[in-house]
């Protein structure tokens, strides 16, 4: 039978919690937003392409660079890695307690979606949550595999994104030569999130984020792809993290058992690796002039090891880092133990900053200066968790989300202390 804690694991006695996996889910829920900011503030083909919006000065050129080589694909990785391993650690904990693990699971999950999409098409199209739940239903079948298994079955998930993933660089080579309608189009599908798309796509989109909430949904239900398309083309891969997350926390990897030594060795030669490829595959992007058959190369085909591998760095280096008991580490504690509340509560922000319905300063702003607006919203994060979980069991969305999971009301606010010391 599973326990509920790991022998050996950094726990926090309140309410039995793993610390590493709450800052190191603190740590990637700031990081996300970082990696979200061009998606929130500027045309959809930003994200990837300065071409599209945002400017090519040296400056958004330098916050591009950054922020692809620290930051792009390794944060949605580091996300979903602990996806993985809470989604195991929640059925462990279930069938520990005699409830059933797959009906705790898919209930989660069913809610999961149904937020996920309410986010996706009223909020934010950059929406993760929805695309996790239909993930997560499938890793619910490597559940019962052991650390080894589940490694293996990562890695295999990865070999098949690294294959799809050339396969569909192959295609737009073949468009790239753009003499055939059919060639046109699968050019400008693919310039739609690789590259310069016609000006009128451009423009639709100005004009919708900067008008009515109204107009915003109805763009996104005309231009969004189907969350099953999404799921084709990037579900292997998270389906690969997931794995992997799930592996880590079986090996002790994520739950800080190993030594010290263990973790300072693999940091070191995980982000080195990754930086090396990132650098080199960033000014490769560069050197042809952000062309989007290269930056769909350098993003998407090239780099699907070493996000995984990024993630990994990354981990090693925060449980290093953790200090319990002090203020920082108590802090991002509370922002991961709240990264639901916190991931959607910054939708709301930033969309506030940015679409009609607020201030408006979507498509004005250059992506340097876009970068000013994380350290507002991590400070907000960093204010408002720790308090509100110091009085309450839970972060106000996790709250809903696990009262809808279980069909009552579970109660929210802690017991009062007791007179004894």
């Amino acid at each position: 039978m599973p326990c509920a804690a790991r022998e050996g694991s950094i726990i926090d006695a309140d309410q039995n919690r793993i610390a590493s996996l709450d800052v190191i889910r603190g740590v990637a829920v700031m990081g996300i937003l970082v990696a979200n900011m061009p998606g929130f503030a500027l045309p959809a083909p930003a994200y990837f392409s300065p071409l599209a919006s945002g400017g090519t000065g040296q400056a958004d050129l330098t916050a591009w660079f950054a922020t692809f080589v620290l930051i792009e694909g390794k944060m949605r990785g580091l996300f979903t890695f602990l996806f993985g391993a809470s989604m195991l650690l929640v059925v462990e904990r279930a069938e520990a307690a005699g409830r059933s693990g797959a009906a705790v699971h898919f209930s989660r999950m069913a809610v999961l979606l149904l937020i996920g999409l309410a986010h996706r098409y009223f909020v934010w199209w950059g929406d993760i949550l929805a695309h996790y739940a239909l993930v997560g239903a499938i890793a619910y079948l490597f559940t019962r595999l052991d650390a080894r298994q589940l490694l293996a079955a990562g890695l295999v998930a990865l070999g098949a994104t690294l294959a799809w993933n050339a396969l569909t660089w192959s295609t737009l080579l073949w468009a790239g030569a753009r003499s055939t309608p059919a060639q046109v189009e699968t050019w400008n599908n693919f310039a739609w999130a690789f590259g310069v798309p016609p000006r009128e796509w451009t423009e639709s989109e100005l004009l919708a984020m900067r008008g009515e909430w109204w107009d915003q949904v109805r763009w996104r239900w005309a231009y969004l792809e189907s969350e099953w398309s999404f799921l084709k083309s990037v579900g292997s891969e998270t389906l690969a993290a997931m794995l992997l997350g799930m592996a880590a926390f079986r090996s002790g990897f994520l739950t800080g058992e190993w030594s010290r030594e263990s973790y300072r060795r693999f940091a070191l030669w995980a982000l080195a690796v990754t930086f090396a490829a990132y650098v080199l595959l960033g000014l490769n992007s560069l050197r042809h002039g952000f062309d989007q058959r290269w930056v769909f190369f350098d993003s998407i085909v090239a780099t699907v090891p070493f996000r995984v591998l990024g993630a990994a760095g990354y981990s090693a280096l925060i449980i290093l880092l953790l200090r319990p008991g002090g203020w920082l580490t108590e802090r991002m504690g509370a922002v991961g133990r709240a990264a639901f509340s916190n991931y959607l509560g910054t939708s709301l922000i930033v969309t506030g900053i940015f679409y009609g319905w607020g201030l408006g300063l979507f498509g004005s702003l250059s992506r340097a200066q876009l970068y000013a607006v994380p350290p507002l919203v991590w400070l907000l994060m960093v204010t408002w968790s720790k308090p509100w979980l110091d009085r309450y069991r839970y972060g106000p969305l996790e709250w809903l989300w696990r009262s809808l999971s279980r069909a009552r009301l579970e109660p929210l606010r802690r017991a009062a202390a007791s007179g004894s010391t």
